[in-house]
């Protein structure tokens, strides 16, 4: 079977049975919600001139975005597993939409730190509901869905952060932000309009459990589960993966003005780039995980980021930059991948509170990234920072191909 043919029968089985709407609607707030949170480091030169930041308080107030992304994920994995991701999700984005009115009505850093945090918490209410409904909506094909989310979120992140930097040049860094407040209201309407109300029944049974026998119970059966091989080793795994690419992302473009020299647009454009990429290669990671497990697949996407990560700081010139920038971008499907396996091994009645643990404790140590990196780059070591985060993605791979035998490895 040709790789036309593959994508073909992923397609239909994705869209049938009524299910397209269901995932556009779910992708769809994902990608809107993902761009948002990529304006930030394409506008941090902006917002470093007008707050008079340090390289190392930029890389404060994105850990400061990242923190709060993590922190949430865990009560929004228990919610959903209880309750109703379709509230959890609407909750979600509407929370960033006010949130980043706060951001654009900043009049001190206080302020600005302390409205960034919310933007982050609101959006952590929304990836562990996504890919519960999307396990129960694609329970043979929850790869190729969680690719295609996950495509359109770096969609979202393609699209969205050039036309933010493009308003803050052009206007101010607030319009660059304010922009996305219309999209995300549109994002929570479609969300509640098109997913399924939960059921009578299962509204009924999560009401006659007290939150007190639900949190313990849940809590012992996700130690339990994490104290399986597989699990806590993928757990250390994701918290590598993370902490690189957050500090990757959260000053590649300040790093692509201030040390290659180009302009705040094509800084944007190139970062835009690297998660163009990403709407390619997410789909198809996911897709090879359901085929070959997760050893060959992961290995496969992280071999170019080490290359590209190393090539960094010795190019320059547009061109060979966004050679380099295309061959980071692979490290993108790691997401779908990690993510697809963590939703198989844990079991589904704590699959919420379970992946909210994981990608909780993973992300918020993970969340350390962009301020230990700026602290490095504040003391002028911009291109080493770069040398180093290739050898931990090496150290990644090393991890991946002894990952224990199990479930789709």
């Amino acid at each position: 079977m040709g790789i036309t043919d593959i994508v073909r029968q992923e397609a239909t089985e994705l869209w049938g049975e009524g299910k397209g709407p269901l995932l556009v609607a779910i992708a769809g707030g994902w990608g809107v919600l993902l761009g948002t949170r990529m304006i930030y480091p394409v506008i941090l030169p902006f917002l470093r001139s007008s707050f008079d930041f340090s390289l190392t308080v930029g890389g404060l107030l994105v850990t400061i975005l990242w923190l709060g992304s993590a922190l949430g994920q865990l009560p929004g994995g228990i919610i959903a597993d209880h309750y109703s991701e379709r509230h959890v999700m609407v909750a979600g984005t509407i929370v960033v939409a006010a949130a980043l009115v706060l951001v654009v009505a900043a009049p001190t850093p206080l302020v600005l730190f302390v409205a960034t945090a919310l933007v982050g918490l609101g959006q952590s209410l929304y990836p562990i509901a996504r890919i519960t409904i999307l396990s129960k909506i694609y329970p043979d094909r929850i790869g190729s869905a969680l690719g295609v989310t996950m495509a359109t979120g770096d969609l979202g992140q393609t699209v969205l952060p050039p036309i933010g930097a493009a308003l803050a040049a052009a206007v101010a860094w607030q319009l660059g932000l304010g922009f996305i407040v219309p999209l995300l209201l549109f994002a929570a309407a479609a969300l509640w309009i098109i997913l399924p109300e939960p059921s009578s029944q299962s509204t009924a049974s999560a009401s006659s459990s007290s939150t007190g026998s639900i949190s313990i119970d849940s809590a012992r059966s996700v130690l339990a589960e994490l104290r399986r091989a597989n699990l806590s080793f993928m757990a250390f795994i994701l918290f590598l993966y993370i902490l690189i690419w957050q500090s990757f992302t959260g000053l590649y473009p300040t790093y692509l003005v201030e040390v290659k020299g180009l302009s705040s647009s094509l800084a944007g454009l190139l970062f835009s780039a690297f998660f163009a990429f990403g709407v390619v290669i997410k789909p198809l990671a996911g897709a090879a995980y359901d085929r070959i497990g997760v050893r060959k697949s992961l290995s496969i996407v992280l071999v170019g980021p080490v290359v590209g990560l190393v090539a960094l700081p010795f190019v320059e010139g547009l061109w060979p930059l966004a050679v380099v920038t295309v061959l980071v971008s692979t490290m993108l499907g790691s997401g779908a991948i990690t993510q697809s396996f963590l939703s198989d091994a844990i079991p589904d009645d704590i699959q919420g509170t379970g992946l909210g643990v994981v990608r909780t404790t993973s992300a918020t140590l993970g969340a350390a990234g962009p301020v230990l990196f700026g602290a490095i780059a504040d003391r002028g070591y911009f291109d080493e920072g770069y040398v180093l985060l290739a050898a931990v993605l090496f150290a990644v791979i090393l991890l991946t191909v002894r990952l224990p035998a199990g479930s789709r490895t």
